[in-house]
Order: C-alpha cells, then structure tokens, then sequence
C-alpha cells in the first residue's frame, strides 16, 4: 500500500507542468543562488506593476493598495507594491513576527501626505498617483508624472521641514522690506524747464511720520527727490537734514497712515564675520537682497582714498550696486548697522555704521528743537558763468561804469530768499577774489555802478 502511493505521488510530480515544477522550489526557502532562469512566467499584464519576491529575486506581480498580503507566511504569499507596506489590521506593520502567526495582512501606502499630478489632479497618495499613470499607460496615454508634495494649488507648509528651519535671510527679510524705500531722483533741464530722472537710491523708514534716512550723496543738488514705498505708492520728499562729511541725509515724506519703521543696532558689537543682509534698490529694481559676512568692522576712510574722511567703515562681501546707496545694512535681528554706501569692487562694499547714523539724528533732533537751519549743505542761491576777458570786453561795450576787470564771476541770476539774495547780491554783479592770505579768502561783489574794489 505504501510503495503504491509513492508512485502515484512520483508519476505526479513528473507529469506536472514546468511552471509547477519551479514555483514548488520556493514555497520551501530561498535558493543558495538566485538563478533567474528558474523564476515562474509571469502575466503579460500586472494591474499593480511588478515586485520582487521575498527572497528578492524572481520578479511577481504585487498586490495593490488595499488588496491581501502575506497570509501562510511562507515564500509564495504575496507582496506589496512599489510604495505599499504589508499591515495587518489596526495598523501593525507586517513584520516576522506576524509572519510566524501565520496572519494575513493589507496592503497599504507607506506616504500619507496628499501629492500633485502632472495633470493638475490633487492624488491621496503617490501611489493612487501612480496607479493612475499605470492605467494611463496601459491606454497608451501620456503616463502621470509626481511633481509637487502637497495638493494642487497649494503651497506645502510644514514647520519642521529644513527650508523652514533654516532659512534666517527670509525671515529678516520679511520683516523689514516694508520699511524700505526706493528714491529716485529728478534734475530740470536747462533749456526744456523739463523734469527727467537722473539717478536712484534707497533709504529706510526711522519714524511712523514718514522720516527716512539715506545717503547724503544720493539727494545732493537734485531739483525734486520722490520717494517709493513696497506697497508702489510714491511721494514727494522734503530734505530736512544733511551732513555731507559723514554723508548721511534725512528725508520727510508726508504719507496718509503710519510707516513700518526700522530700528538701529549697536555697530560697535559687530564682529568679523557675522552675517548680514544688505536691502535696496540697485538700477531700480525695487526690494533687492543680498547677504554677506562682515569682513572687518573698521576700515578707515583714508584706506579707502577719501582723504578728509575720518569715518571707520563696515566692509562686507554682500553685493552692492548702482542704487543700493542708502539701503540699510542688517544684522539678523533685522536691526539697522549701517547705510550701504561705497563699492570697490563684487565682494568688497563698505556701509557707515549704524552708531553714526544714531549720531547723526541725535545732532538734527538738537538742531530742529532749537529752531537753527536743519541743512548742513552751505549754498549761494545765484547762477553765475565765468568772467571771461571776451565776455568782459562785450560788458563793458553795454554797460559804461562796468568796472575794469576781466575775470571773476558774473552773476546772472539770484534766486529770492537765499543767502545770496539775503546777503545784497543781485544781477549782473561780478564776484572776484580780492585777497588771499594763507587759507583765507575773501569774496566781493563789485556791481557795475560801483567803483572797482581796491
């Protein structure tokens, strides 16, 4: 009896296909050596694509998301798909020790966030996206690519994420862009009395009522300086002070609601080698930022060529262009160190520190609350065209008591309420230099109907 059903078993197994014969192989145990020529003939269509076997070897065709996986724990049970996890109920990942109880487990998508098709379709999970672009495929349709974490149309916002971690230069930077002005400039022309736009600068807010300090250089003899803010609106700007040696100047705006205002540091705790951001408006491209390290936080003016300077200037990597000039240089507590000012070259720009800007403004406060001249900018108020001996000689045909000069400087125009027009200037007066004695000079003005100065 016993030798009759073993041949009966033997004659069974002979007459078993091929396939059978190979796939018994594995419900036993991995092979020693993967031979891939023994793996089982696969469907020529895996609706959840291909995966390797659990000895990851032959390839078969894996469950989808939400179909049965594992169950007998043996080598033939089946396995998840690209992206999928093998849980049992409640959650548990199919490890080995669920595998020994012989429990029977579903497939699940390892990703949980929502994810973007290439298709504009917001997916539960990339791999409902990608068994999408699978059937896609299978309809010869272009396949769905995965191109943003996140559903459609909506930016990813996950606090603990590196960019959000990590990214100080924007945080500074969203807090004091509002604060920040463009300026630009505007000269009359001689002829056309027409307003054209001749440079541009930057400045920053240090009061709600619209005061805004900059570059002295930046608002110097320029006939109108408008000022813009972020928001786009622009305004008309009154020079209240200037200091030309420390090249600082202070600006008024009269705009309807209360500004966004920066506030100063301390430049004299700079170290080398801080990071700093530098915001402006170089060749008018409005909310520029560049960041940079401070490369030494005192370098003399006179290192610099300005020889009647005695300014210690901040030197910093960060790119400063055309335009920058008067834009705030920043710690990152978002507080002012300095204006940006002068440029050596890329990778070589120096900024006032931010102890003589709080100089500068104590100085104005005092000046202002005392009721003296605001302006430190010394000016005339006249027109005048050199003396020549031809234009002398056509003075003197027109005029018989014009005095017998031929050089100096004739006064062609005084402008009302100035020093000059204060001081008794008027037309057609000539100015000459009547001593000179070691360092001190003495101008006169001799006008036509009056005898020539001795």
């Amino acid at each position: 009896m016993f030798w009759s059903l073993l041949l009966c078993v033997i004659a069974a197994v002979a007459s078993a296909p091929a396939d059978a014969q190979v796939s018994s192989r594995y419900v036993v145990g991995c092979p020693a050596r993967c031979d891939k020529s023994l793996c089982p003939r696969l469907p020529a269509d895996c609706p959840a694509g291909q995966a390797p076997d659990a000895c990851h070897c032959c390839p078969v065709c894996a469950s989808a998301e939400g179909e049965a996986c594992g169950g007998s724990g043996k080598l033939g049970d089946p396995v998840c798909g690209e992206g999928l996890e093998c849980s049992v109920p409640g959650g548990v990942a199919y490890t080995v020790t669920v595998r020994r109880r012989s429990k029977s487990g579903v497939c699940a998508c390892k990703a949980t966030e929502p994810v973007c098709g290439s298709d504009g379709v917001s997916y539960r999970n990339v791999c409902e996206l990608k068994r999408v672009s699978r059937r896609a495929e299978k309809l010869q349709q272009p396949p769905v690519l995965f191109i943003q974490r996140g559903a459609c149309g909506k930016a990813q916002d996950n606090p603990d994420s590196p960019r959000h971690k990590y990214n100080f230069i924007a945080d500074v930077v969203e807090r004091i862009a509002p604060s920040v002005v463009h300026i630009e400039l505007y000269r009359k022309m001689t002829y056309s009395k027409r307003e054209v736009a001749v440079a541009s600068g930057s400045g920053f807010v240090v009061s709600e009522d619209g005061q805004i300090v900059t570059n002295a250089h930046v608002v110097a003899n320029k006939h109108r300086v408008k000022v813009e803010l972020k928001s786009g609106a622009f305004y008309d700007a009154k020079i209240k002070d200037v200091d030309e040696k420390s090249d600082i100047a202070l600006i008024q705006i009269d705009a309807p609601t209360k500004l966004p205002v920066l506030l100063l540091g301390h430049s004299s705790d700079l170290r080398p080698g801080e990071f700093v951001v530098a915001i402006g408006s170089p060749f008018s491209l409005q909310n520029t930022v560049t960041t940079g390290i401070v490369s030494t936080t005192q370098r003399g003016g006179k290192e610099l060529g300005l020889s009647n300077s005695d300014m210690e200037y901040i030197q910093t990597d960060a790119i400063i262009n055309y335009g920058n000039s008067g834009g705030p240089l920043l710690n990152l507590d978002g507080e002012v160190i300095g204006i940006n000012t002068l440029k050596v070259t890329a990778g070589i720009s120096f900024a006032i520190p931010s102890d003589k800007i709080r100089q500068f403004l104590a100085e104005s406060y005092d000046r202002q609350s005392r009721g003296r001249a605001a302006a430190k900018k010394k000016y005339i108020g006249v027109r005048m065209m050199t003396l020549t001996p031809a234009l002398a000689k056509e003075l003197k045909t027109r005029h018989r008591d014009f005095p017998d000069i031929a050089s100096g400087a004739y006064v062609m125009e005084v402008i009302a309420k100035t020093p000059a027009a204060v001081g008794g200037l008027k037309e057609h007066d000539v100015i000459i230099l009547s001593m000179v004695r070691g360092s001190h000079r003495r101008l006169m003005s001799v006008p036509p109907s009056r005898k020539r100065a001795p």
